[in-house]
């Protein structure tokens, strides 16, 4: 009898007490697991899911900061730049006509020169020679005071057809309006001299 009680207890010790102790020790991972706990016999699940979703969230955060940083170009305003910079020397040649009316005036107080005997009349050669001359220095200042007025325009009115959201400098815009003042002013300072309202040639009478 005591041999049997013995093997009994024995066998009541590795009978399901063992296994159930084995059962509260061992938890299963993944989505959706149970984790017994052995102080109070309940299940919890276990968050890995979120874990999983938390560390893909941040990868594609520093995904697409890295996609922001390679995005598009910024424009440097380069071309802007030398637009201004180049009407407002046009603005500036037109009020002295500049070489090329230097020259063409010239040819043409030579053609009036050879065109004119010296037995034309001293209104005649006054026309020829120095009027004709004087005209075509107020062309040529005309038409580089229209020159800068057409590039001043394109470059203020250039963000308008760029990229929205993209102020232009202020150093560009100033330049540019330098430029568009000196063409008005040389424009109409062409028209003065050449319809002979400013310094005309004088009459010989």
């Amino acid at each position: 009898m005591a041999t049997k009680t013995a093997e009994g207890a024995e066998t009541a010790g590795t009978g399901p007490g063992t296994e159930a102790r084995e059962d509260d020790e061992t938890t299963t991972d993944g989505p959706g697991a149970v984790a017994e706990t052995e102080e109070t016999g309940k299940t919890e699940p276990v968050d890995t899911a979120g874990e999983e979703d938390g560390e893909d969230g941040e990868g594609g955060v520093r995904e697409d900061d890295g996609a922001d940083g390679a995005g598009g170009k910024v424009p440097s305003g380069v071309g802007q730049g030398a637009g201004a910079v180049v009407s407002a020397v046009l603005g500036l040649v037109s009020l002295s006509g500049g070489w090329i009316g230097t020259v063409a005036s010239a040819r043409e107080q030579l053609i009036g020169q050879l065109r004119t005997s010296t037995s034309a009349s001293v209104g005649t050669q006054l026309k020829e020679v120095y009027g004709d001359a004087w005209h075509t220095t107020a062309l040529w200042a005309g038409l580089f005071a229209l020159a800068a007025l057409i590039t001043a325009v394109v470059v203020l009115v250039r963000p308008a057809f760029g990229a929205p959201g993209r102020p232009q400098a202020a150093w560009i815009r100033s330049v540019a309006w330098a430029g568009l003042s000196l063409g008005v002013i040389g424009l109409l300072l062409a028209v003065l001299k050449y319809s002979d309202a400013l310094l005309a040639v004088p009459s010989a009478g």
